[in-house]
């Protein structure tokens, strides 16, 4: 039997059910008698002065509420409909679960606030290249915001997303998504790099990308863009999460959402990169909507 019942103001229907169960005194009256011992429904008529069939549409109240239970048992004459207690004690909290609400901020790959690059290097957009390959300064180039693809060997780009969305909001779990591979001057299956983010300066977790992807046109690839280039990525999803910090579904580290601090300044900081000491340093190449196979910028999903 279960011996308590716990419910808050989400439980509608059950409480509904309680409520008309336990409007009525003589439904009260049944209980009492119930505490005692376990009764049929004669029982119960007789020994509150009912009808038979005023006792049993009363039980079947009390039953349909979950606070009793009947069960046939065999009686001198066919069977009868045996009563007993279901609940020792229920509890109603009054309080309501919340429902998660999500907010979706997208983040062009050209909107970086900071940059360090080495060669190989360079920024493309729809249309074709903005300024120099292979020339750092490029990436100070006012035009960079309309990048669709960017690369680079070594350092790391990064991005500042605003967290007015955490105001008043207690946030369960954030996803940050990406496409992105290595960077060779062309492409290479076999080039593997060690990419790593960095979320409010907390290091969030290195994906190690195997290589630099090609040998087949990108989906979504305008066609300027030369075959033998880097032709497109693959997503990847970096979590925070209460039980800790996953990319995909491989758990990185314990770290919990709330120990990366997100609405302690007025963004967040995204970092996307290559450690100095990394074991691959075999750069990065980041797609935005319209290059690689998946038409998104990075994406940051927060989950209240």
């Amino acid at each position: 039997m279960n011996k308590t019942k716990h419910m808050d103001l989400d439980d509608k229907e059950q409480l509904a059910l309680l409520a008309r169960a336990l409007s009525a005194e003589v439904r009260i009256e049944i209980l009492k008698l119930l505490c005692r011992c376990d009764l049929n429904i004669n029982e119960i008529a007789e020994r509150l002065g009912l009808p038979q069939s005023s006792a049993a549409a009363h039980v079947k109240v009390l039953e349909e509420a979950g606070l009793i239970k009947t069960s046939l048992k065999l009686a001198v004459r066919g069977s009868m409909k045996v009563c007993s207690k279901q609940l020792e004690a229920f509890g109603v909290e009054l309080i309501t679960k919340m429902e998660e609400e999500t907010e979706v901020i997208n983040m062009p790959i050209g909107n970086f606030v900071d940059y360090y690059v080495e060669a190989t290097c360079g920024i493309v957009s729809e249309k074709g290249h903005i300024d120099e390959e292979d020339e750092p300064r490029c990436f100070y180039n006012p035009d960079r915001t309309k990048a669709k693809l960017l690369w680079f060997g070594k350092g790391y780009v990064e991005y500042r997303f605003s967290n007015k969305v955490l105001t008043n909001r207690q946030e369960k779990r954030m996803e940050l998504s990406m496409e992105l591979c290595s960077e060779d001057h062309e492409y290479n299956f076999d080039f593997p790099s060690d990419i790593t983010v960095w979320i409010n300066g907390i290091e969030a977790g290195t994906w190690d990308c195997p290589g630099d992807f090609g040998g087949r046109r990108g989906k979504l690839n305008p066609g300027w863009w030369p075959d033998k280039n880097t032709q497109y990525g693959i997503l990847k999803t970096w979590k925070l999460t209460e039980q800790g910090t996953y990319i995909d579904e491989r758990k990185i580290n314990s770290l919990a959402i709330h120990e990366y601090h997100l609405s302690e300044k007025a963004f967040i900081s995204v970092r996307i990169g290559i450690k100095e000491d990394a074991e691959h340093i075999g750069g990065v190449n980041l797609f935005g909507d319209c290059f690689g196979d998946y038409a998104q910028n990075i994406r940051m999903k927060i989950i209240f």
